[in-house]
């Protein structure tokens, strides 16, 4: 149980990041960022990642996951949760471990994305059958492709590390996506 802990507070600023990019889309914050990372290139006649993923989300939740890992420095500095701690607050630097950790999060989106676009599946948009299921699960954990690039270096990646992410944020990302979309932040529940 102390892995969880320990793992969901590493990535916890995390959900910060996204949280602010949420609120980036809601209030058109950043949005000189909002163009396509893509920029309308086209991979037998359709879009390689589509209009939703932008700049605007790989820097709104690199700085807001860098804000989040602010705050955790601040109560590593406190004497505060020194025992949930995976990550060295010892020193600023891990301000920027939480940067790369968000930008690297939103980059792993992108071969999904572009996986999806070649099936034929819009932006927010479902599938069916056995597809949908897999499509599912992957929009909920694949950015933890590029999160566990990142703290695979500054902290070692284990099974049950991995494990236990993907459970912390496919449990998280679904409170989000329901919090986002009631706000107006997301224009589905999914």
């Amino acid at each position: 149980m102390q892995e969880f802990l320990k793992v969901s507070y590493t990535l916890a600023p995390l959900l910060l990041g996204l949280a602010f990019h949420g609120l980036c889309i809601k209030f058109g914050w950043l949005g000189f960022l909002g163009r396509p990372i893509d920029a309308g290139f086209k991979v037998r006649g359709r879009p390689l990642f589509g209009a939703n993923k932008t700049y605007r989300g790989v820097i709104a939740v690199a700085l807001g996951t860098a804000a989040g890992v602010v705050l955790q420095l601040l109560l590593h500095r406190a004497g505060v949760a020194h025992e949930t701690e995976l990550l060295s607050y010892a020193n600023a630097s891990v301000i920027g471990i939480g940067a790369a950790l968000g930008a690297a999060a939103m980059l792993a989106e992108l071969p999904n994305s572009a996986l999806k676009r070649q099936l034929g599946i819009a932006p927010g948009k479902t599938t069916r059958g056995w597809a949908n299921a897999i499509f599912y699960v992957l929009d909920q954990v694949d950015m933890l492709v590029g999160v566990w690039i990142v703290l695979g270096i500054a902290v070692g990646a284990t099974i049950l590390r991995v494990v236990w992410s993907v459970v912390f944020l496919f449990i998280a990302h679904q409170l989000l996506t329901l919090i986002g979309y009631q706000l107006g932040m997301r224009a589905t529940a999914r």
